[in-house]
Parts: structure tokens; sequence; C-alpha cells
């Protein structure tokens, strides 16, 4: 049990090059999962609707919290963005999504979804020098994570920045967080952060 440790490897402004990077990175894990953790926040009609062609059919939720005036209960989103219109679907924004999705769609699209709001894709795989290399499945620590507008593993607060994050095991590996820096030009640019 546990998390993983999330080393900072990488920040920028051009989304292009934080993609790029964590991509070069990916290639360097001996195995990757066929499906990707993708999460947005969605604040305007069109990144929702991006999100959606991406991932077909998979839900969305409200990114703040939201309550029934009547009883308090808190409200779930439970339509689907791809029946309403424009002016229904923007009464409701912001939204979230957070969800597996098959890599390949979105590898392809992502770039082209992003808009201002914050967005997440994290590829788990197991990097090459793992202490369980007998086994044929990831490692639940390993990966890569970039994070668009965002510095924080975990999805805090919303910044102009891209960072591109290194996850580990739960203990945290500065080595080998150093040298998959390395391998990107870069260097470890923080202390590890809690991961997934």
């Amino acid at each position: 049990m546990g998390n993983s440790r999330a080393y900072p490897v990488l920040r920028t402004t051009d989304a292009a090059e934080a993609y790029r990077q964590a991509r070069r990175l990916c290639a360097l894990l001996r195995h990757i999962d066929d499906k990707v953790w993708l999460f947005a926040e969605s604040a305007t009609v069109r990144e929702v609707r991006e999100i959606a062609a991406i991932a077909p059919g998979l839900p969305f939720d409200y990114a703040d919290n939201r309550t029934d005036p009547a009883t308090g209960d808190y409200l779930r989103f439970d339509l689907d963005v791809t029946a309403l219109d424009d002016a229904a679907l923007a009464e409701h924004l912001p939204l979230s999504f957070s969800e597996q999705v098959e890599r390949e769609r979105v590898e392809a699209r992502i770039l082209t979804a992003l808009g201002d709001g914050m967005a997440s894709v994290e590829w788990h795989g197991r990097w090459p020098d793992d202490s369980d290399a007998d086994v044929d499945w990831p490692s639940k620590y390993d990966g890569v994570q970039v994070l668009f507008h965002g510095d924080e593993a975990q999805w805090g607060d919303w910044t102009e920045e891209h960072t591109v994050f290194v996850h580990v095991t739960k203990w945290g590996d500065l080595p080998l967080a150093q040298e998959l820096a390395a391998h990107i030009g870069s260097e470890v640019l923080g202390e590890a952060q809690l991961g997934w």
C-alpha cells in the first residue's frame, strides 16, 4: 500500500515541449500500460467537447462541489455531454474528467484538446531497473506524468507552467529520478511529492 513519489523534472510554459519530454521518458519504461489516466478540469464548452471526443461515453462530473438547495445533498453531473447543446452545457461548467482511457486515443489528441484548464496524463509502467524485474506486470509506482497548467502531482492550484514528473517507489528513489531527468537534459527540480 502507499503512493508513489513524484519528482518534478521539467517545468515549461510550452505545452508541446512538456508533452514531448514526457513521451521521451515514457520510451524508457520497459513496460507501459495500454491505458493512461486522464484528468481534466474544463471551463469551456470546447474543452469539454475535445475531452469527450478522446473518451467517448465516459462520465464527467462537476469540478466544484454543488448541493441541492432543497436537501443539501451533493449533486453529481449525470448528463451526456454529447447530448447537450452548447448553451445547455455552458450552464454546467466547469466540469471535471478523471478516468482511464485508451493510451492511443489520448496520445493522438491531447495537445489539440488542451485549453486553459488543468489537465494531466499519467502513464503507468515499470522502469528498467525495477527490483521486481521477474514480474510481467507493471509496478504500481513507476511511471510518467505530464501536468498541464500545474506544478503539483496531486493537481493543486492552476499555474501558467506545465510540469513533467517521474514517479518511483513509495520510498522515493532520488538517484533514479536524477538519471531520468538527465535523459531529457534536465534535473530534479524539487522535493519528492505524493504521487499516485
